[in-house]
């Protein structure tokens, strides 16, 4: 329950303001079609975080034990700094807008997800909470469900919502949460694995 409710949170409050949610915005205005786009950006998240959770547990495997809480500790500091600085609007849908919204959906949002904060996130925390990857469902449904609570309500709310959101606000209390997330991570190595080396 932990990894679920870290995950949700984590990615719903950090997606705020992210290019994948101006893609959504564009998406909406675009085509019109509220529940297609909010099924692609779902079908989208799930199999973009379904492989990040993979990449997550891999690197866990390989990683020696006691790099893993410092990397992903720095990993979570590195993701609060990248918070702060505004994505780009990118509007260019290429050749991916003749195929409708729900493929239009898919594919630009699967691709937009590639190398971007949520995807390096899900990588983080699934190899934070995760043993296995049936164990990893929890992140992959968490940070889906945080994706879908930051982006269906501006497909369906469009512009009036995004007007209205404090993006310098909701940035700097993503920038917090992921700083807690790497206290918490040191914290807990420091009672668990550090304190067995010193003794």
């Amino acid at each position: 329950m932990e990894s679920f409710i870290s995950s949700t949170l984590a990615v719903a409050v950090a997606e705020i303001g992210d290019k994948t949610q101006l893609l959504a915005l564009f998406l909406a205005a675009r085509y019109g079609r509220p529940f297609v786009i909010s099924l692609g950006v779902l079908v989208a998240t799930v199999v973009n975080h379904a492989l990040s959770a993979w990449v997550g547990l891999a690197l866990a495997k390989v990683i020696p034990p006691h790099w893993i809480p410092w990397l992903i500790a720095g990993s979570f500091l590195a993701i609060a700094i990248w918070l702060l600085v505004p994505d780009k609007d990118d509007d260019d849908m290429g050749r991916w807008a003749g195929y409708g919204p729900f493929v239009a959906t898919l594919v630009l949002f699967f691709l937009a997800e590639i190398g971007d904060k949520t995807q390096i996130a899900t990588v983080v925390l699934a190899a934070k909470y995760s043993v296995d990857f049936a164990s990893s469902f929890a992140v992959i449904a968490g940070t889906t469900l945080g994706m879908l609570l930051a982006n269906v309500p501006v497909i369906f709310a469009g512009k009036w919502l995004m007007d209205r959101m404090p993006l310098g606000l909701a940035r700097k209390a993503a920038f917090v949460i992921f700083v807690l997330l790497a206290v918490v991570t040191v914290i807990g190595m420091r009672n668990g694995t550090a304190i067995a080396i010193g003794s």
